[in-house]
């Protein structure tokens, strides 16, 4: 049986270590609302974006000539990793890296966070490159990604792109997610002409619209504009995704572990007293014995 000493020491531990993971949980918690509102208020111009790309598939445009749109029959796929760069945020990482395992050894990726790198170096894949990034994210920090990739894209250094991040849900769930990103129609969610938001995955309010848009000054001029932006816009998105599951799962787990941490403490702290109460009676009665032996 453990000493009084040996679990007021324990107790002390088990307190400050219930400090430091609610002082986690207050600056998760702080910076949680603000990824998250990032995160919801991108969605609608994302699911635009799609919107307008579907509404390009018509019978009098060249819209699937276009270097980013173009599939090929080769299968040279690379993968865009999203992680985090800190852990403590539960099982968030571990559940993104087992899409990982889908993929061939040989298959090459670009990572953005310091954990899917790691995850990477350890299990012996190719990583093409490494982007750091800030918190809050910045858009210029994802037009570097996209530089990158378009221009492997269009060389001919890869035939297709796709994401690995986490989808941020609600506060308590976030979703590991595939999702194709070049060629730009591969990502297009559209059936008998109704649009699937690729975040939400609600259905959208709105019809994929038949009539085939002009262009102004001339397609070719729009296309070689609005593509890459398409594309850049997507991998910022799917960092304002993967930001606000980072925030809100921290919270959570350190708001869990600050829970079982009082509890430890509660659950102590009984057994201190009981330990302390048994040896008051044990002297009390050494005491009692004494006396009376002593008449």
């Amino acid at each position: 049986m453990a000493s009084t000493r040996d679990i007021r020491r324990r107790i002390k531990s088990i307190r400050n270590t219930a400090q430091i993971t609610k002082a986690m949980q207050m600056v998760a918690s702080s910076r949680m609302k603000r990824a998250q509102e990032m995160a919801l208020q991108g969605r609608p111009y994302s699911e635009m974006i799609n919107r307008i790309l579907a509404t390009g598939h018509g019978e009098n445009l060249s819209l699937d000539t276009h270097p980013l749109m173009m599939r090929r029959t080769t299968t040279r796929k690379c993968v865009l990793l999203i992680s985090t760069d800190k852990g403590l945020c539960g099982g968030l990482n571990t559940n993104l890296l087992k899409l990982v395992l889908d993929y061939p050894r040989e298959t090459p990726f670009i990572t953005v966070g310091k954990k899917g790198k790691q995850f990477l170096t350890r299990t012996g894949r190719k990583i093409l490159a490494d982007f750091p990034t800030s918190d809050p994210i910045r858009f210029q920090e994802a037009k570097g990604v996209a530089k990158y990739l378009i221009d492997a894209f269009t060389d001919g250094e890869m035939d297709s792109v796709d994401i690995l991040y986490t989808n941020f849900v609600n506060t308590i769930r976030q979703e590991p997610i595939k999702l194709p990103l070049l060629p730009l129609g591969c990502k297009l969610q559209v059936s008998t002409g109704d649009l699937r938001d690729v975040h939400s995955g609600e259905q959208s309010s709105g019809k994929a619209d038949t009539v085939e848009p002009l262009f102004e000054p001339d397609q070719a001029t729009v296309l070689s504009e609005l593509l890459p932006h398409a594309v850049t816009y997507q991998i910022w998105h799917c960092l304002l995704e993967a930001r606000a599951s980072e925030h809100s799962a921290r919270m959570v787990a350190m708001k869990n572990a600050t829970d079982n941490a009082k509890q430890i403490i509660k659950d102590l702290t009984l057994e201190y007293n009981k330990i302390r109460q048994s040896a008051i009676t044990t002297e009390i009665l050494e005491i009692s014995t004494a006396a009376a032996a002593m008449q």
